[in-house]
Parts: C-alpha cells; sequence; structure tokens
C-alpha cells in the first residue's frame, strides 16, 4: 500500500502530514514554505510511495470560503495537470488550527512552542488526515 499525505495550505507555510504504509497511523511530516511545496512535493514522492493526496479546504464557521480558498483552488488545479496519476480532494479543515492549539496545550508544551506556526501547521495537517481516515471507516 501506498501513503496518504495531508496538507494544511497556507499563504506562507504549508503544514504536512501522511499516514504508514499501511494507512493506520497519521503522523506530522514537515512544514515547508508554501512557495516551495510543489518541488518537495516531488522530492518526497520519489523517495516515498504515495497514492492519494487531502488537502483542508478552508472555509469559515459558517461553511462560507474563507479567502485562502482560492490559493488552495489554484495549487490544486496546478497538481492535477502535474501529476494526474496522484488523486487530490479537499476535506473540511474547519477548527483545525482551534484543535491544534489544544493538543498543544494537552501535550504540555510550553508557550514558546505554542507559539511555532509551523508546529501549529504541522499539527493541522495531522488532524486533517486523522479526520479523513476515520471518515472512510464509517
Amino acid at each position: 500500500m501506498a501513503r496518504i499525505l495531508s496538507i494544511d495550505y497556507g499563504r506562507k507555510r504549508t503544514g504536512l502530514a501522511v499516514t504508514d504504509p499501511l494507512q493506520i497511523i497519521a503522523g506530522g511530516l514537515a512544514t515547508v514554505s508554501t512557495s516551495d511545496l510543489m518541488e518537495w512535493l516531488q522530492a518526497y514522492m520519489q523517495r516515498e510511495p504515495v497514492e492519494r493526496i487531502v488537502i483542508g479546504e478552508p472555509r469559515q464557521p459558517n461553511g462560507e470560503p474563507s479567502e485562502n480558498l482560492q490559493r488552495v483552488q489554484q495549487f490544486v488545479a496546478r497538481w492535477r495537470k502535474v501529476h494526474p496519476e496522484v488523486p487530490i480532494e479537499y476535506y473540511d479543515e474547519r477548527f483545525t488550527s482551534v484543535l491544534a492549539h489544544q493538543a498543544m496545550l494537552d501535550g504540555g508544551l510550553r508557550k514558546k512552542a505554542r507559539q511555532d506556526k509551523a508546529l501549529v501547521d504541522e499539527i493541522s495537517a495531522t488532524i486533517i488526515l486523522e479526520d479523513f481516515l476515520r471518515s472512510r471507516k464509517t
């Protein structure tokens, strides 16, 4: 089996998470500069087989599109042109940043570590992937 990779796409930074090869466990992978994302993903996929990509669909709490949705859609369109063999699908990412901060608090991270936006992005990508995996089991 190949891995599933998730993306928490941001204007400056993008958080990434990935499953184990059996697609059972999700774990944080990295946070990369969004401008380097396509290159980074291509290099990663040369080392590890990826079955699909799940990308957070940014929406406001009321379900309306957020300001970042257009950037995400542009990335998805670019991805589909370059890598049509690896499907990419949207997954609702509402409240993942809040959940990431709560996970950091619950994990006992100090205030300085909780202010690390790169870590928040990586944890958010992990939450997106965990939710996606859970949704496939129901």
